[in-house]
């Protein structure tokens, strides 16, 4: 009962202009998309170990190529997964909560905060809603943002989608306030 990768994908795109100006700084965002096969699709489990130690390996092997992306050091963070229609969403919580967040921090140089995530089940082409959250500071609110990502032919009934995402700044021209200093 282990999972196997079908197809990755990363996606690296760069914000220059919101709104009709320029962006006070430009940002990059970068993803990288996993297709893994559920070794629990189809079937009701109460020991999710399989896919809780998968979550680190994930993170370990493909977020540096992310990373790489970037025009500058990560700033912010967030991670989602699609758990395909045989599978449920503790599926998704089990790969993306006990272990993964260690292992995105580790890739990404550090994080204080709590990597904002979430994750649904779906049929293949869903698109999901990637929060972004600045690595150190929850309360810093420029860096609050989304990036939204599918894949046209996943997640198959008897996958999971599992996306990390990182970013070099905030949204391109922030203008509700900071927020407040971390603690």
């Amino acid at each position: 009962m282990t999972a196997s990768l079908r197809k990755v994908l990363v996606i690296k795109e760069s914000v220059l202009a919101e709104a009709g100006s320029p962006a006070v700084r430009a940002v990059t965002r970068a993803a990288i998309m996993l297709i893994i096969t559920n070794p629990m699709a189809g079937r009701y489990e109460r020991d999710l170990a399989a896919l809780i130690d998968l979550g680190p390996l994930l993170a370990e092997q493909w977020l540096p190529q992310a990373v790489a992306l970037l025009e500058g050091p990560v700033v912010a963070y967030g991670k989602a997964a699609i758990v395909g229609v045989q599978g449920d969403i503790e599926h998704a919580a089990a790969v993306l909560h006990p272990k993964l967040g260690r292992a995105m921090r580790l890739a990404v140089g550090g994080g204080e905060a709590v990597i904002p995530s979430t994750a649904k089940v779906a049929s293949a082409g869903a698109r999901i809603d990637v929060p972004l959250g600045h690595k150190d500071n929850v309360w810093s609110f420029n860096e609050i943002d989304t990036m939204t990502l599918g894949v046209e032919d996943a997640p198959r009934p008897d996958e999971i989608l599992v996306v990390m995402a990182v970013s070099d700044g905030g949204r391109p021209d922030p203008r509700v306030g900071v927020g407040r200093a971390a603690a």
